[in-house]
C-alpha cells in the first residue's frame, strides 16, 4: 500500500505531538484538582463508612460542614499533593494515550492520520487509555484515599501523651512499601482499572458526541472550530458521564484502600479483595452503599471536567 506524504511522520513529530498532549494534559488537570479536592475528599470519606457500624457523616454536606469545623482550609485539602501528582499523570497519560491510540487505529485500517473516527471507534480509543493510565493512578490514589481519612481515627500519641503529627504523602507511601511490599501500592487496582477503562470510554465519547452535535449546529466539523464554551459543554457532559458510568468500581476501591486506616487489619492478616468488599458492602447497604458519595462526585464533575477540556482544547488551539 502506498504511503502519502501526509501520513509520513518523523519521530520529532510524534515527539513534539506527545510532549503536547503531556504538557496540555498536565495543565489541565492540575487546575481542576485545586477546584475539586474538597469535594473528592467529601466522597472519599462518604464511601470509607460505608462498611462501618455507625456512619460519621449523614451526607456531603454534613462531611463538608463537620471538615470544615474541625480541621479548616487545611482539612479540606487534606492529602493534596498526591492528587496533584495524579491529576497530572491522570490527564497527561489519558490524553497522550489517547491521541495515539487514534493513530494506531488509523495506521491499522490504513486510513489517512486526518480522518475522522467513528464514535464507537473513539470509545474503543478511550478505555484504552484508561487501561493504561489505570497502572498509573492507583499508587496515587492510594495514598490520597490514606491521607483523606487519617483524621477519622484519634491521632497518634508519643510516649508521653502529645499527638504526634500525621505522616506525610511520603511517610504513607513508604510505609505501605514497608508493611506489604511494592506490591501493596497497588491494592484496589481492580477497581481503578474498571473505573477508568468504562470512565474513559464514557468521558471522551461523550465528550466528542456532544462536540460534534455543537458542531453540527453552526455547519462546521472541524473540532479545532470549537469555541471556548462549547468545550467547556461538551467537557461538562463527559464529567457526568464518566463518573455515572461505573461509580460502584470507585466505591469499592477507596473502600479497600482505607480500610487498614479506620478497621486495622483484617484477621490473619488477610488482603482485602474487590470481590470480597464488593460483597460486604452489598450486604450492608445495597445499592445505596456502593453509590455512597455519587452526587456530590457528579457535582463536582460537572465544572471539573468543563475546566479540563477548557483548558485542554484552549491550549490546543493556541499552541497545537
Amino acid at each position: 500500500m502506498e504511503v502519502s506524504p501526509e501520513e509520513l511522520q518523523t519521530t520529532d513529530s510524534i515527539t513534539v505531538r506527545a510532549l503536547k498532549d503531556i504538557s496540555f494534559g498536565s495543565a489541565a488537570g492540575v487546575a481542576a484538582k485545586f477546584f475539586e479536592h474538597p469535594f473528592d475528599l467529601t466522597k472519599v470519606r462518604l464511601q470509607s463508612q460505608v462498611l462501618d457500624a455507625q456512619a460519621r457523616f449523614s451526607g456531603p454536606i454534613d462531611c463538608l460542614v463537620q471538615t470544615w469545623r474541625k480541621e479548616g482550609v487545611r482539612g479540606l485539602y487534606r492529602g493534596l499533593p498526591a492528587p496533584i501528582v495524579g491529576a497530572m499523570a491522570e490527564n497527561a497519560s489519558l490524553f497522550w494515550a489517547y491521541t495515539e491510540l487514534q493513530h494506531a487505529m488509523r495506521w491499522w485500517a490504513g486510513m489517512p492520520i486526518s480522518q475522522t473516527l467513528s464514535l464507537g471507534q473513539l470509545a474503543l480509543a478511550g478505555a484504552g487509555a484508561g487501561t493504561l493510565t489505570s497502572f498509573v493512578l492507583t499508587p496515587i490514589e492510594l495514598v490520597k484515599c490514606k491521607m483523606q481519612v487519617q483524621m477519622l481515627r484519634p491521632p497518634p500519641t508519643s510516649p508521653s501523651g502529645v499527638p504526634r503529627k500525621l505522616p506525610g504523602p511520603i511517610a504513607v507511601l513508604t510505609s505501605v512499601v514497608r508493611d506489604t511490599g511494592l506490591r501493596g501500592l497497588w491494592l484496589g487496582h481492580t477497581g481503578t482499572l474498571i473505573r477508568e477503562t468504562g470512565g474513559g470510554a464514557a468521558w471522551f465519547a461523550s465528550k466528542e458526541g456532544v462536540a460534534s452535535l455543537l458542531l453540527a449546529r453552526r455547519g462546521v466539523t472541524d473540532k479545532r472550530e470549537l469555541h471556548a464554551w462549547e468545550s467547556a459543554v461538551a467537557g461538562a457532559c463527559a464529567g457526568v458521564a464518566y463518573n455515572v458510568a461505573l461509580f460502584p468500581a470507585d466505591t469499592v476501591k477507596s473502600a479497600m484502600q482505607t480500610e487498614m486506616e479506620l478497621r486495622g487489619p483484617r484477621a490473619g492478616g488477610a488482603r482485602p479483595t474487590f470481590a470480597g468488599v464488593f460483597r460486604d458492602m452489598w450486604r450492608a447497604q445495597g445499592v445505596k452503599g456502593l453509590y455512597a458519595g455519587c452526587g456530590i462526585t457528579v457535582a463536582r464533575a460537572i465544572p471539573s471536567s468543563a475546566l479540563i477540556f477548557l483548558i485542554y482544547d484552549g491550549l490546543s488551539r493556541r499552541f497545537g
